[in-house]
């Protein structure tokens, strides 16, 4: 059924700081967080929706700008293929139930990474709600699916490549700027700050090129414990802030005593 388009009321708390306009989240502690509760990993994976769904609510409502969430890596299809299996079919039914949810958030999704890869089904399911999300004009979503950061800087490398080859472009003429028109998604800017759960200090191959000046927050919960106080908590972090971006801020926090 068509639903119509919302313009969410934006309710942003103040931390007296900064507020990210991009948030990129490893989503780690899925199968820990049921093997915990004895249950069989995909209940930790099935459970993990739910996070992903008041994330994105949350994120929205407060007018966040972007929000990537690192899904599916290009390692994971290493792992059982009956827990691969699982994860697309949960993937897929992710993407047609979140539709209204994302209608009425006003949020466009779109998916980075190496999607020819994805079983035909899931891959359609991706479209179909890309397509019907695309004219929203609140948050982009961007799903990281079968994605990984040395892929996307080398199958950049790839395209700029056949660009020097055939003439298009210059050697001299490649910079930062250049490459970035190469990688999945050159428009969106990047991440301001990055969240990982589950206590792991590791960036896990996710967006190696656009994370160089993130900020980097650690939550100790496993994802699916990730809810609404878990990001203010992050939020609030991230407002204490001071992004010097490799230069020198004048006007900092004075030191605390």
């Amino acid at each position: 059924t068509a639903h119509a388009m919302a313009t969410p009321k934006i309710v942003r708390p103040d931390f007296g700081g900064p507020f990210p306009e991009h948030l990129a989240i490893i989503m780690d502690g899925n199968g820990r967080w049921a093997q915990e509760r004895a249950l069989r990993r995909v209940f930790g994976h099935r459970e993990g929706i739910n996070s992903v769904r008041e994330i994105t609510t949350e994120c929205a409502r407060m007018g966040m700008k972007s929000l990537t969430l690192y899904a599916f890596s290009v390692e994971n299809w290493k792992r059982p293929r009956v827990e691969v299996r699982y994860l697309m079919r949960l993937l897929r039914q992710f993407l047609i139930q979140e539709r209204p949810t994302l209608m009425d958030n006003g949020v466009r999704l779109i998916a980075i990474g190496r999607l020819d890869s994805l079983p035909k089904d899931a891959l359609d399911a991706l479209r179909e709600t890309e397509a019907l999300t695309a004219k929203n004009s609140g948050m982009l979503l961007r799903l990281a699916l079968s994605y990984g950061g040395r892929a996307e800087i080398a199958d950049g490398l790839r395209k700029l490549a056949r660009d020097v080859k055939s003439g298009a472009l210059a050697v001299d003429a490649i910079d930062e700027e250049t490459m970035r028109g190469y990688l999945y998604d050159p428009g969106t800017p990047d991440p301001d700050l990055m969240i990982r759960t589950a206590g792991e200090m590791r960036i896990s191959n996710f967006l190696l090129w656009q994370i160089s000046y993130s900020e980097i927050y650690v939550a100790d919960v496993c994802w699916p414990d990730f809810r609404k106080p878990q990001l203010l908590a992050a939020l609030k972090s991230y407002a204490k802030r001071v992004r010097k971006f490799g230069g020198l801020v004048a006007d900092g926090p004075a030191p605390k005593a």
